[in-house]
């Protein structure tokens, strides 16, 4: 007997549809985060970003005096093992202790109901991490439990809502502006998502994680968070085209 012919997933990042067409996007932006100590020269780093041509973000280390950490921004992850590999294995970066534990890599996504594929996607997490107002920054992988995926699609996205309720509050009182990713099959730990939190302050930041623990998803669904890396910009290179 013949099998039905198998049709492939469509890999497509969807958005809501705009004038009667749907909003497709085969790209997608990937961040990654790479973390060092030993860093007694941030001038130095910062000279070596400026002349990279990468798209980058300088954070120093709140928990650590000689740490820094880079956030790379790259629509093509060949990027990321190409000119930002290459620029790591060279002075000032060659005499940085690597903190691999710290690493977190993920890519934008949508959910489907997105106006604007774009603007999600590209513009606002670009936006979000090169603004100059939003100097701090706590960025952070999570994985979740497996129970939140047995549960109904109606009780998903009231967890989900619950959780993006604190966000735009967060967000509309200018406290804490977020990006998330997805990392599945990126990320060593095997965690689902990385989150980055920024803002003008610090203290709002931590009292968003902090509001954030009486979710349900938080409190029930999920199987680890961490490890958090903060930090302020030292340094930006601008958006790229």
């Amino acid at each position: 007997m013949l099998r039905p012919p198998v049709e492939p997933p469509d890999l497509r990042e969807k958005g809501a549809a705009q004038g009667g067409q749907p909003q497709t996007s085969d790209r997608r932006l990937f961040l990654q985060l790479q973390v060092f100590t030993d860093c007694l020269d941030v001038p130095a780093v910062e000279a070596a970003l400026q002349g990279s041509g990468l798209e980058t973000v300088l954070y120093e280390d709140v928990n650590d005096p000689r740490g820094i950490g880079l956030l790379a921004l790259a629509q093509d992850p060949a990027v990321l093992v190409g000119p930002l590999r290459q620029l790591l294995n060279q002075n000032p970066f060659r005499s940085l202790r690597h903190r691999p534990a710290f690493t977190m890599i993920g890519r934008t996504y949508a959910i489907g109901y997105e106006p604007d594929l774009n603007e999600v996607l590209f513009e606002r997490p670009r936006r979000t991490v090169m603004n100059p107002a939003w100097p701090w920054a706590v960025w952070y992988p999570l994985r979740r439990k497996g129970s939140f995926a047995q549960l109904p699609e109606e009780e998903q996205r009231a967890i989900l809502a619950e959780h993006g309720r604190i966000g735009h509050a967060f967000g509309a009182g200018d406290y804490a502006h977020d990006v998330r990713l997805a990392c599945y099959g990126l990320d060593a730990a095997d965690n689902d998502f990385v989150v980055g939190l920024v803002g003008k302050d610090l203290f709002p930041l931590s009292a968003c994680v902090q509001a954030m623990r009486k979710t349900r998803q938080t409190a029930l669904h999920l199987e680890h968070l961490g490890p958090f890396f903060v930090g302020r910009a030292a340094w930006r290179s601008g958006p790229r085209s």
